[in-house]
């Protein structure tokens, strides 16, 4: 299986990510990359990028090198209500939105993230209409009941995320990706594989994920991201444009 765009991907405007836009396109251009989505992280992520960032992320063209720019962002998982910590007016302003829970962005002082708040809390995020991807949702600190929740999410058409970071650096996720791959072929859920890069040498990496599905025969017409003819699929669903081939 071949992944043809990244869709999860950090800048030095993260700043616990090592990368210019600059250099992570150069990098995906270099891999042969159809799209890559800079999705640097929500106003609540300590050391992010502040809200002028993402409205002024138009700044960047749509294709550069030949790689469709995605301008996006990691919204962060507020509370146990499934908000993000993005407004709106934001969230309308961009193509692609990432949805995850983090550690330092989750208001855990009234509510313990268990096995079903954190069902409720996916739940509700398969309700917004902004979100595209729900991002490294193996995280054990905040397993849900795949089998309740992944079937919902496919019905709202929002795409689980396999994060090959899980095969990298969180193996503690490993068990969980596999469960909720599993779960994403028996309920015919779509999926995308991303990276999850904090630097150019991660972009557009992601052997963990490929092997990890090939074991369990992951269906590859599951997979957006594994075809440029998915892929444009899925972007002209949502009415955003496709890569200008001459730029």
């Amino acid at each position: 299986m071949k992944i043809v765009a990244d869709t999860h991907t950090h800048t030095i405007a993260s700043t616990h990510a090592y990368g210019t836009v600059k250099e992570m396109v150069e990098e995906a251009a270099a891999l042969g990359l159809y799209a890559i989505a800079i999705t640097d992280h929500g106003p609540n992520m300590p050391g992010s990028p502040r809200q002028w960032y993402f409205n002024n992320l138009n700044a960047i063209p749509s294709t550069y090198l030949g790689v469709r720019v995605l301008k996006g962002a990691e919204a962060n998982i507020a509370d146990f209500d499934g908000n993000l910590d993005i407004d709106e007016p934001t969230l309308k302003s961009l193509e692609w939105i990432v949805a995850s829970i983090h550690d330092p962005t989750l208001d855990t002082s009234i509510i313990q993230p268990d096995f079903e708040t954190c069902t409720a809390l996916y739940l509700n995020a398969a309700e917004n209409p902004y979100i595209n991807v729900i991002g490294h949702c193996g995280t054990p600190r905040y397993k849900f009941d795949y089998e309740e929740v992944i079937p919902v999410l496919a019905e709202k058409g929002k795409l689980i995320e396999i994060n090959d970071s899980a095969f990298k650096r969180q193996k503690n996720s490993i068990p969980n990706c596999v469960q909720i791959a599993k779960i994403c072929k028996k309920v015919g859920a779509s999926i995308v594989v991303n990276t999850d890069a904090h630097f150019m040498t991660e972009l557009g990496r992601f052997d963990g994920t490929l092997r990890m599905l090939e074991e369990i025969q992951f269906p590859e017409e599951l997979v957006v991201n594994s075809s440029i003819e998915r892929f444009e699929k899925y972007l002209r669903e949502h009415n955003l444009p496709l890569r200008k081939l001459w730029t």
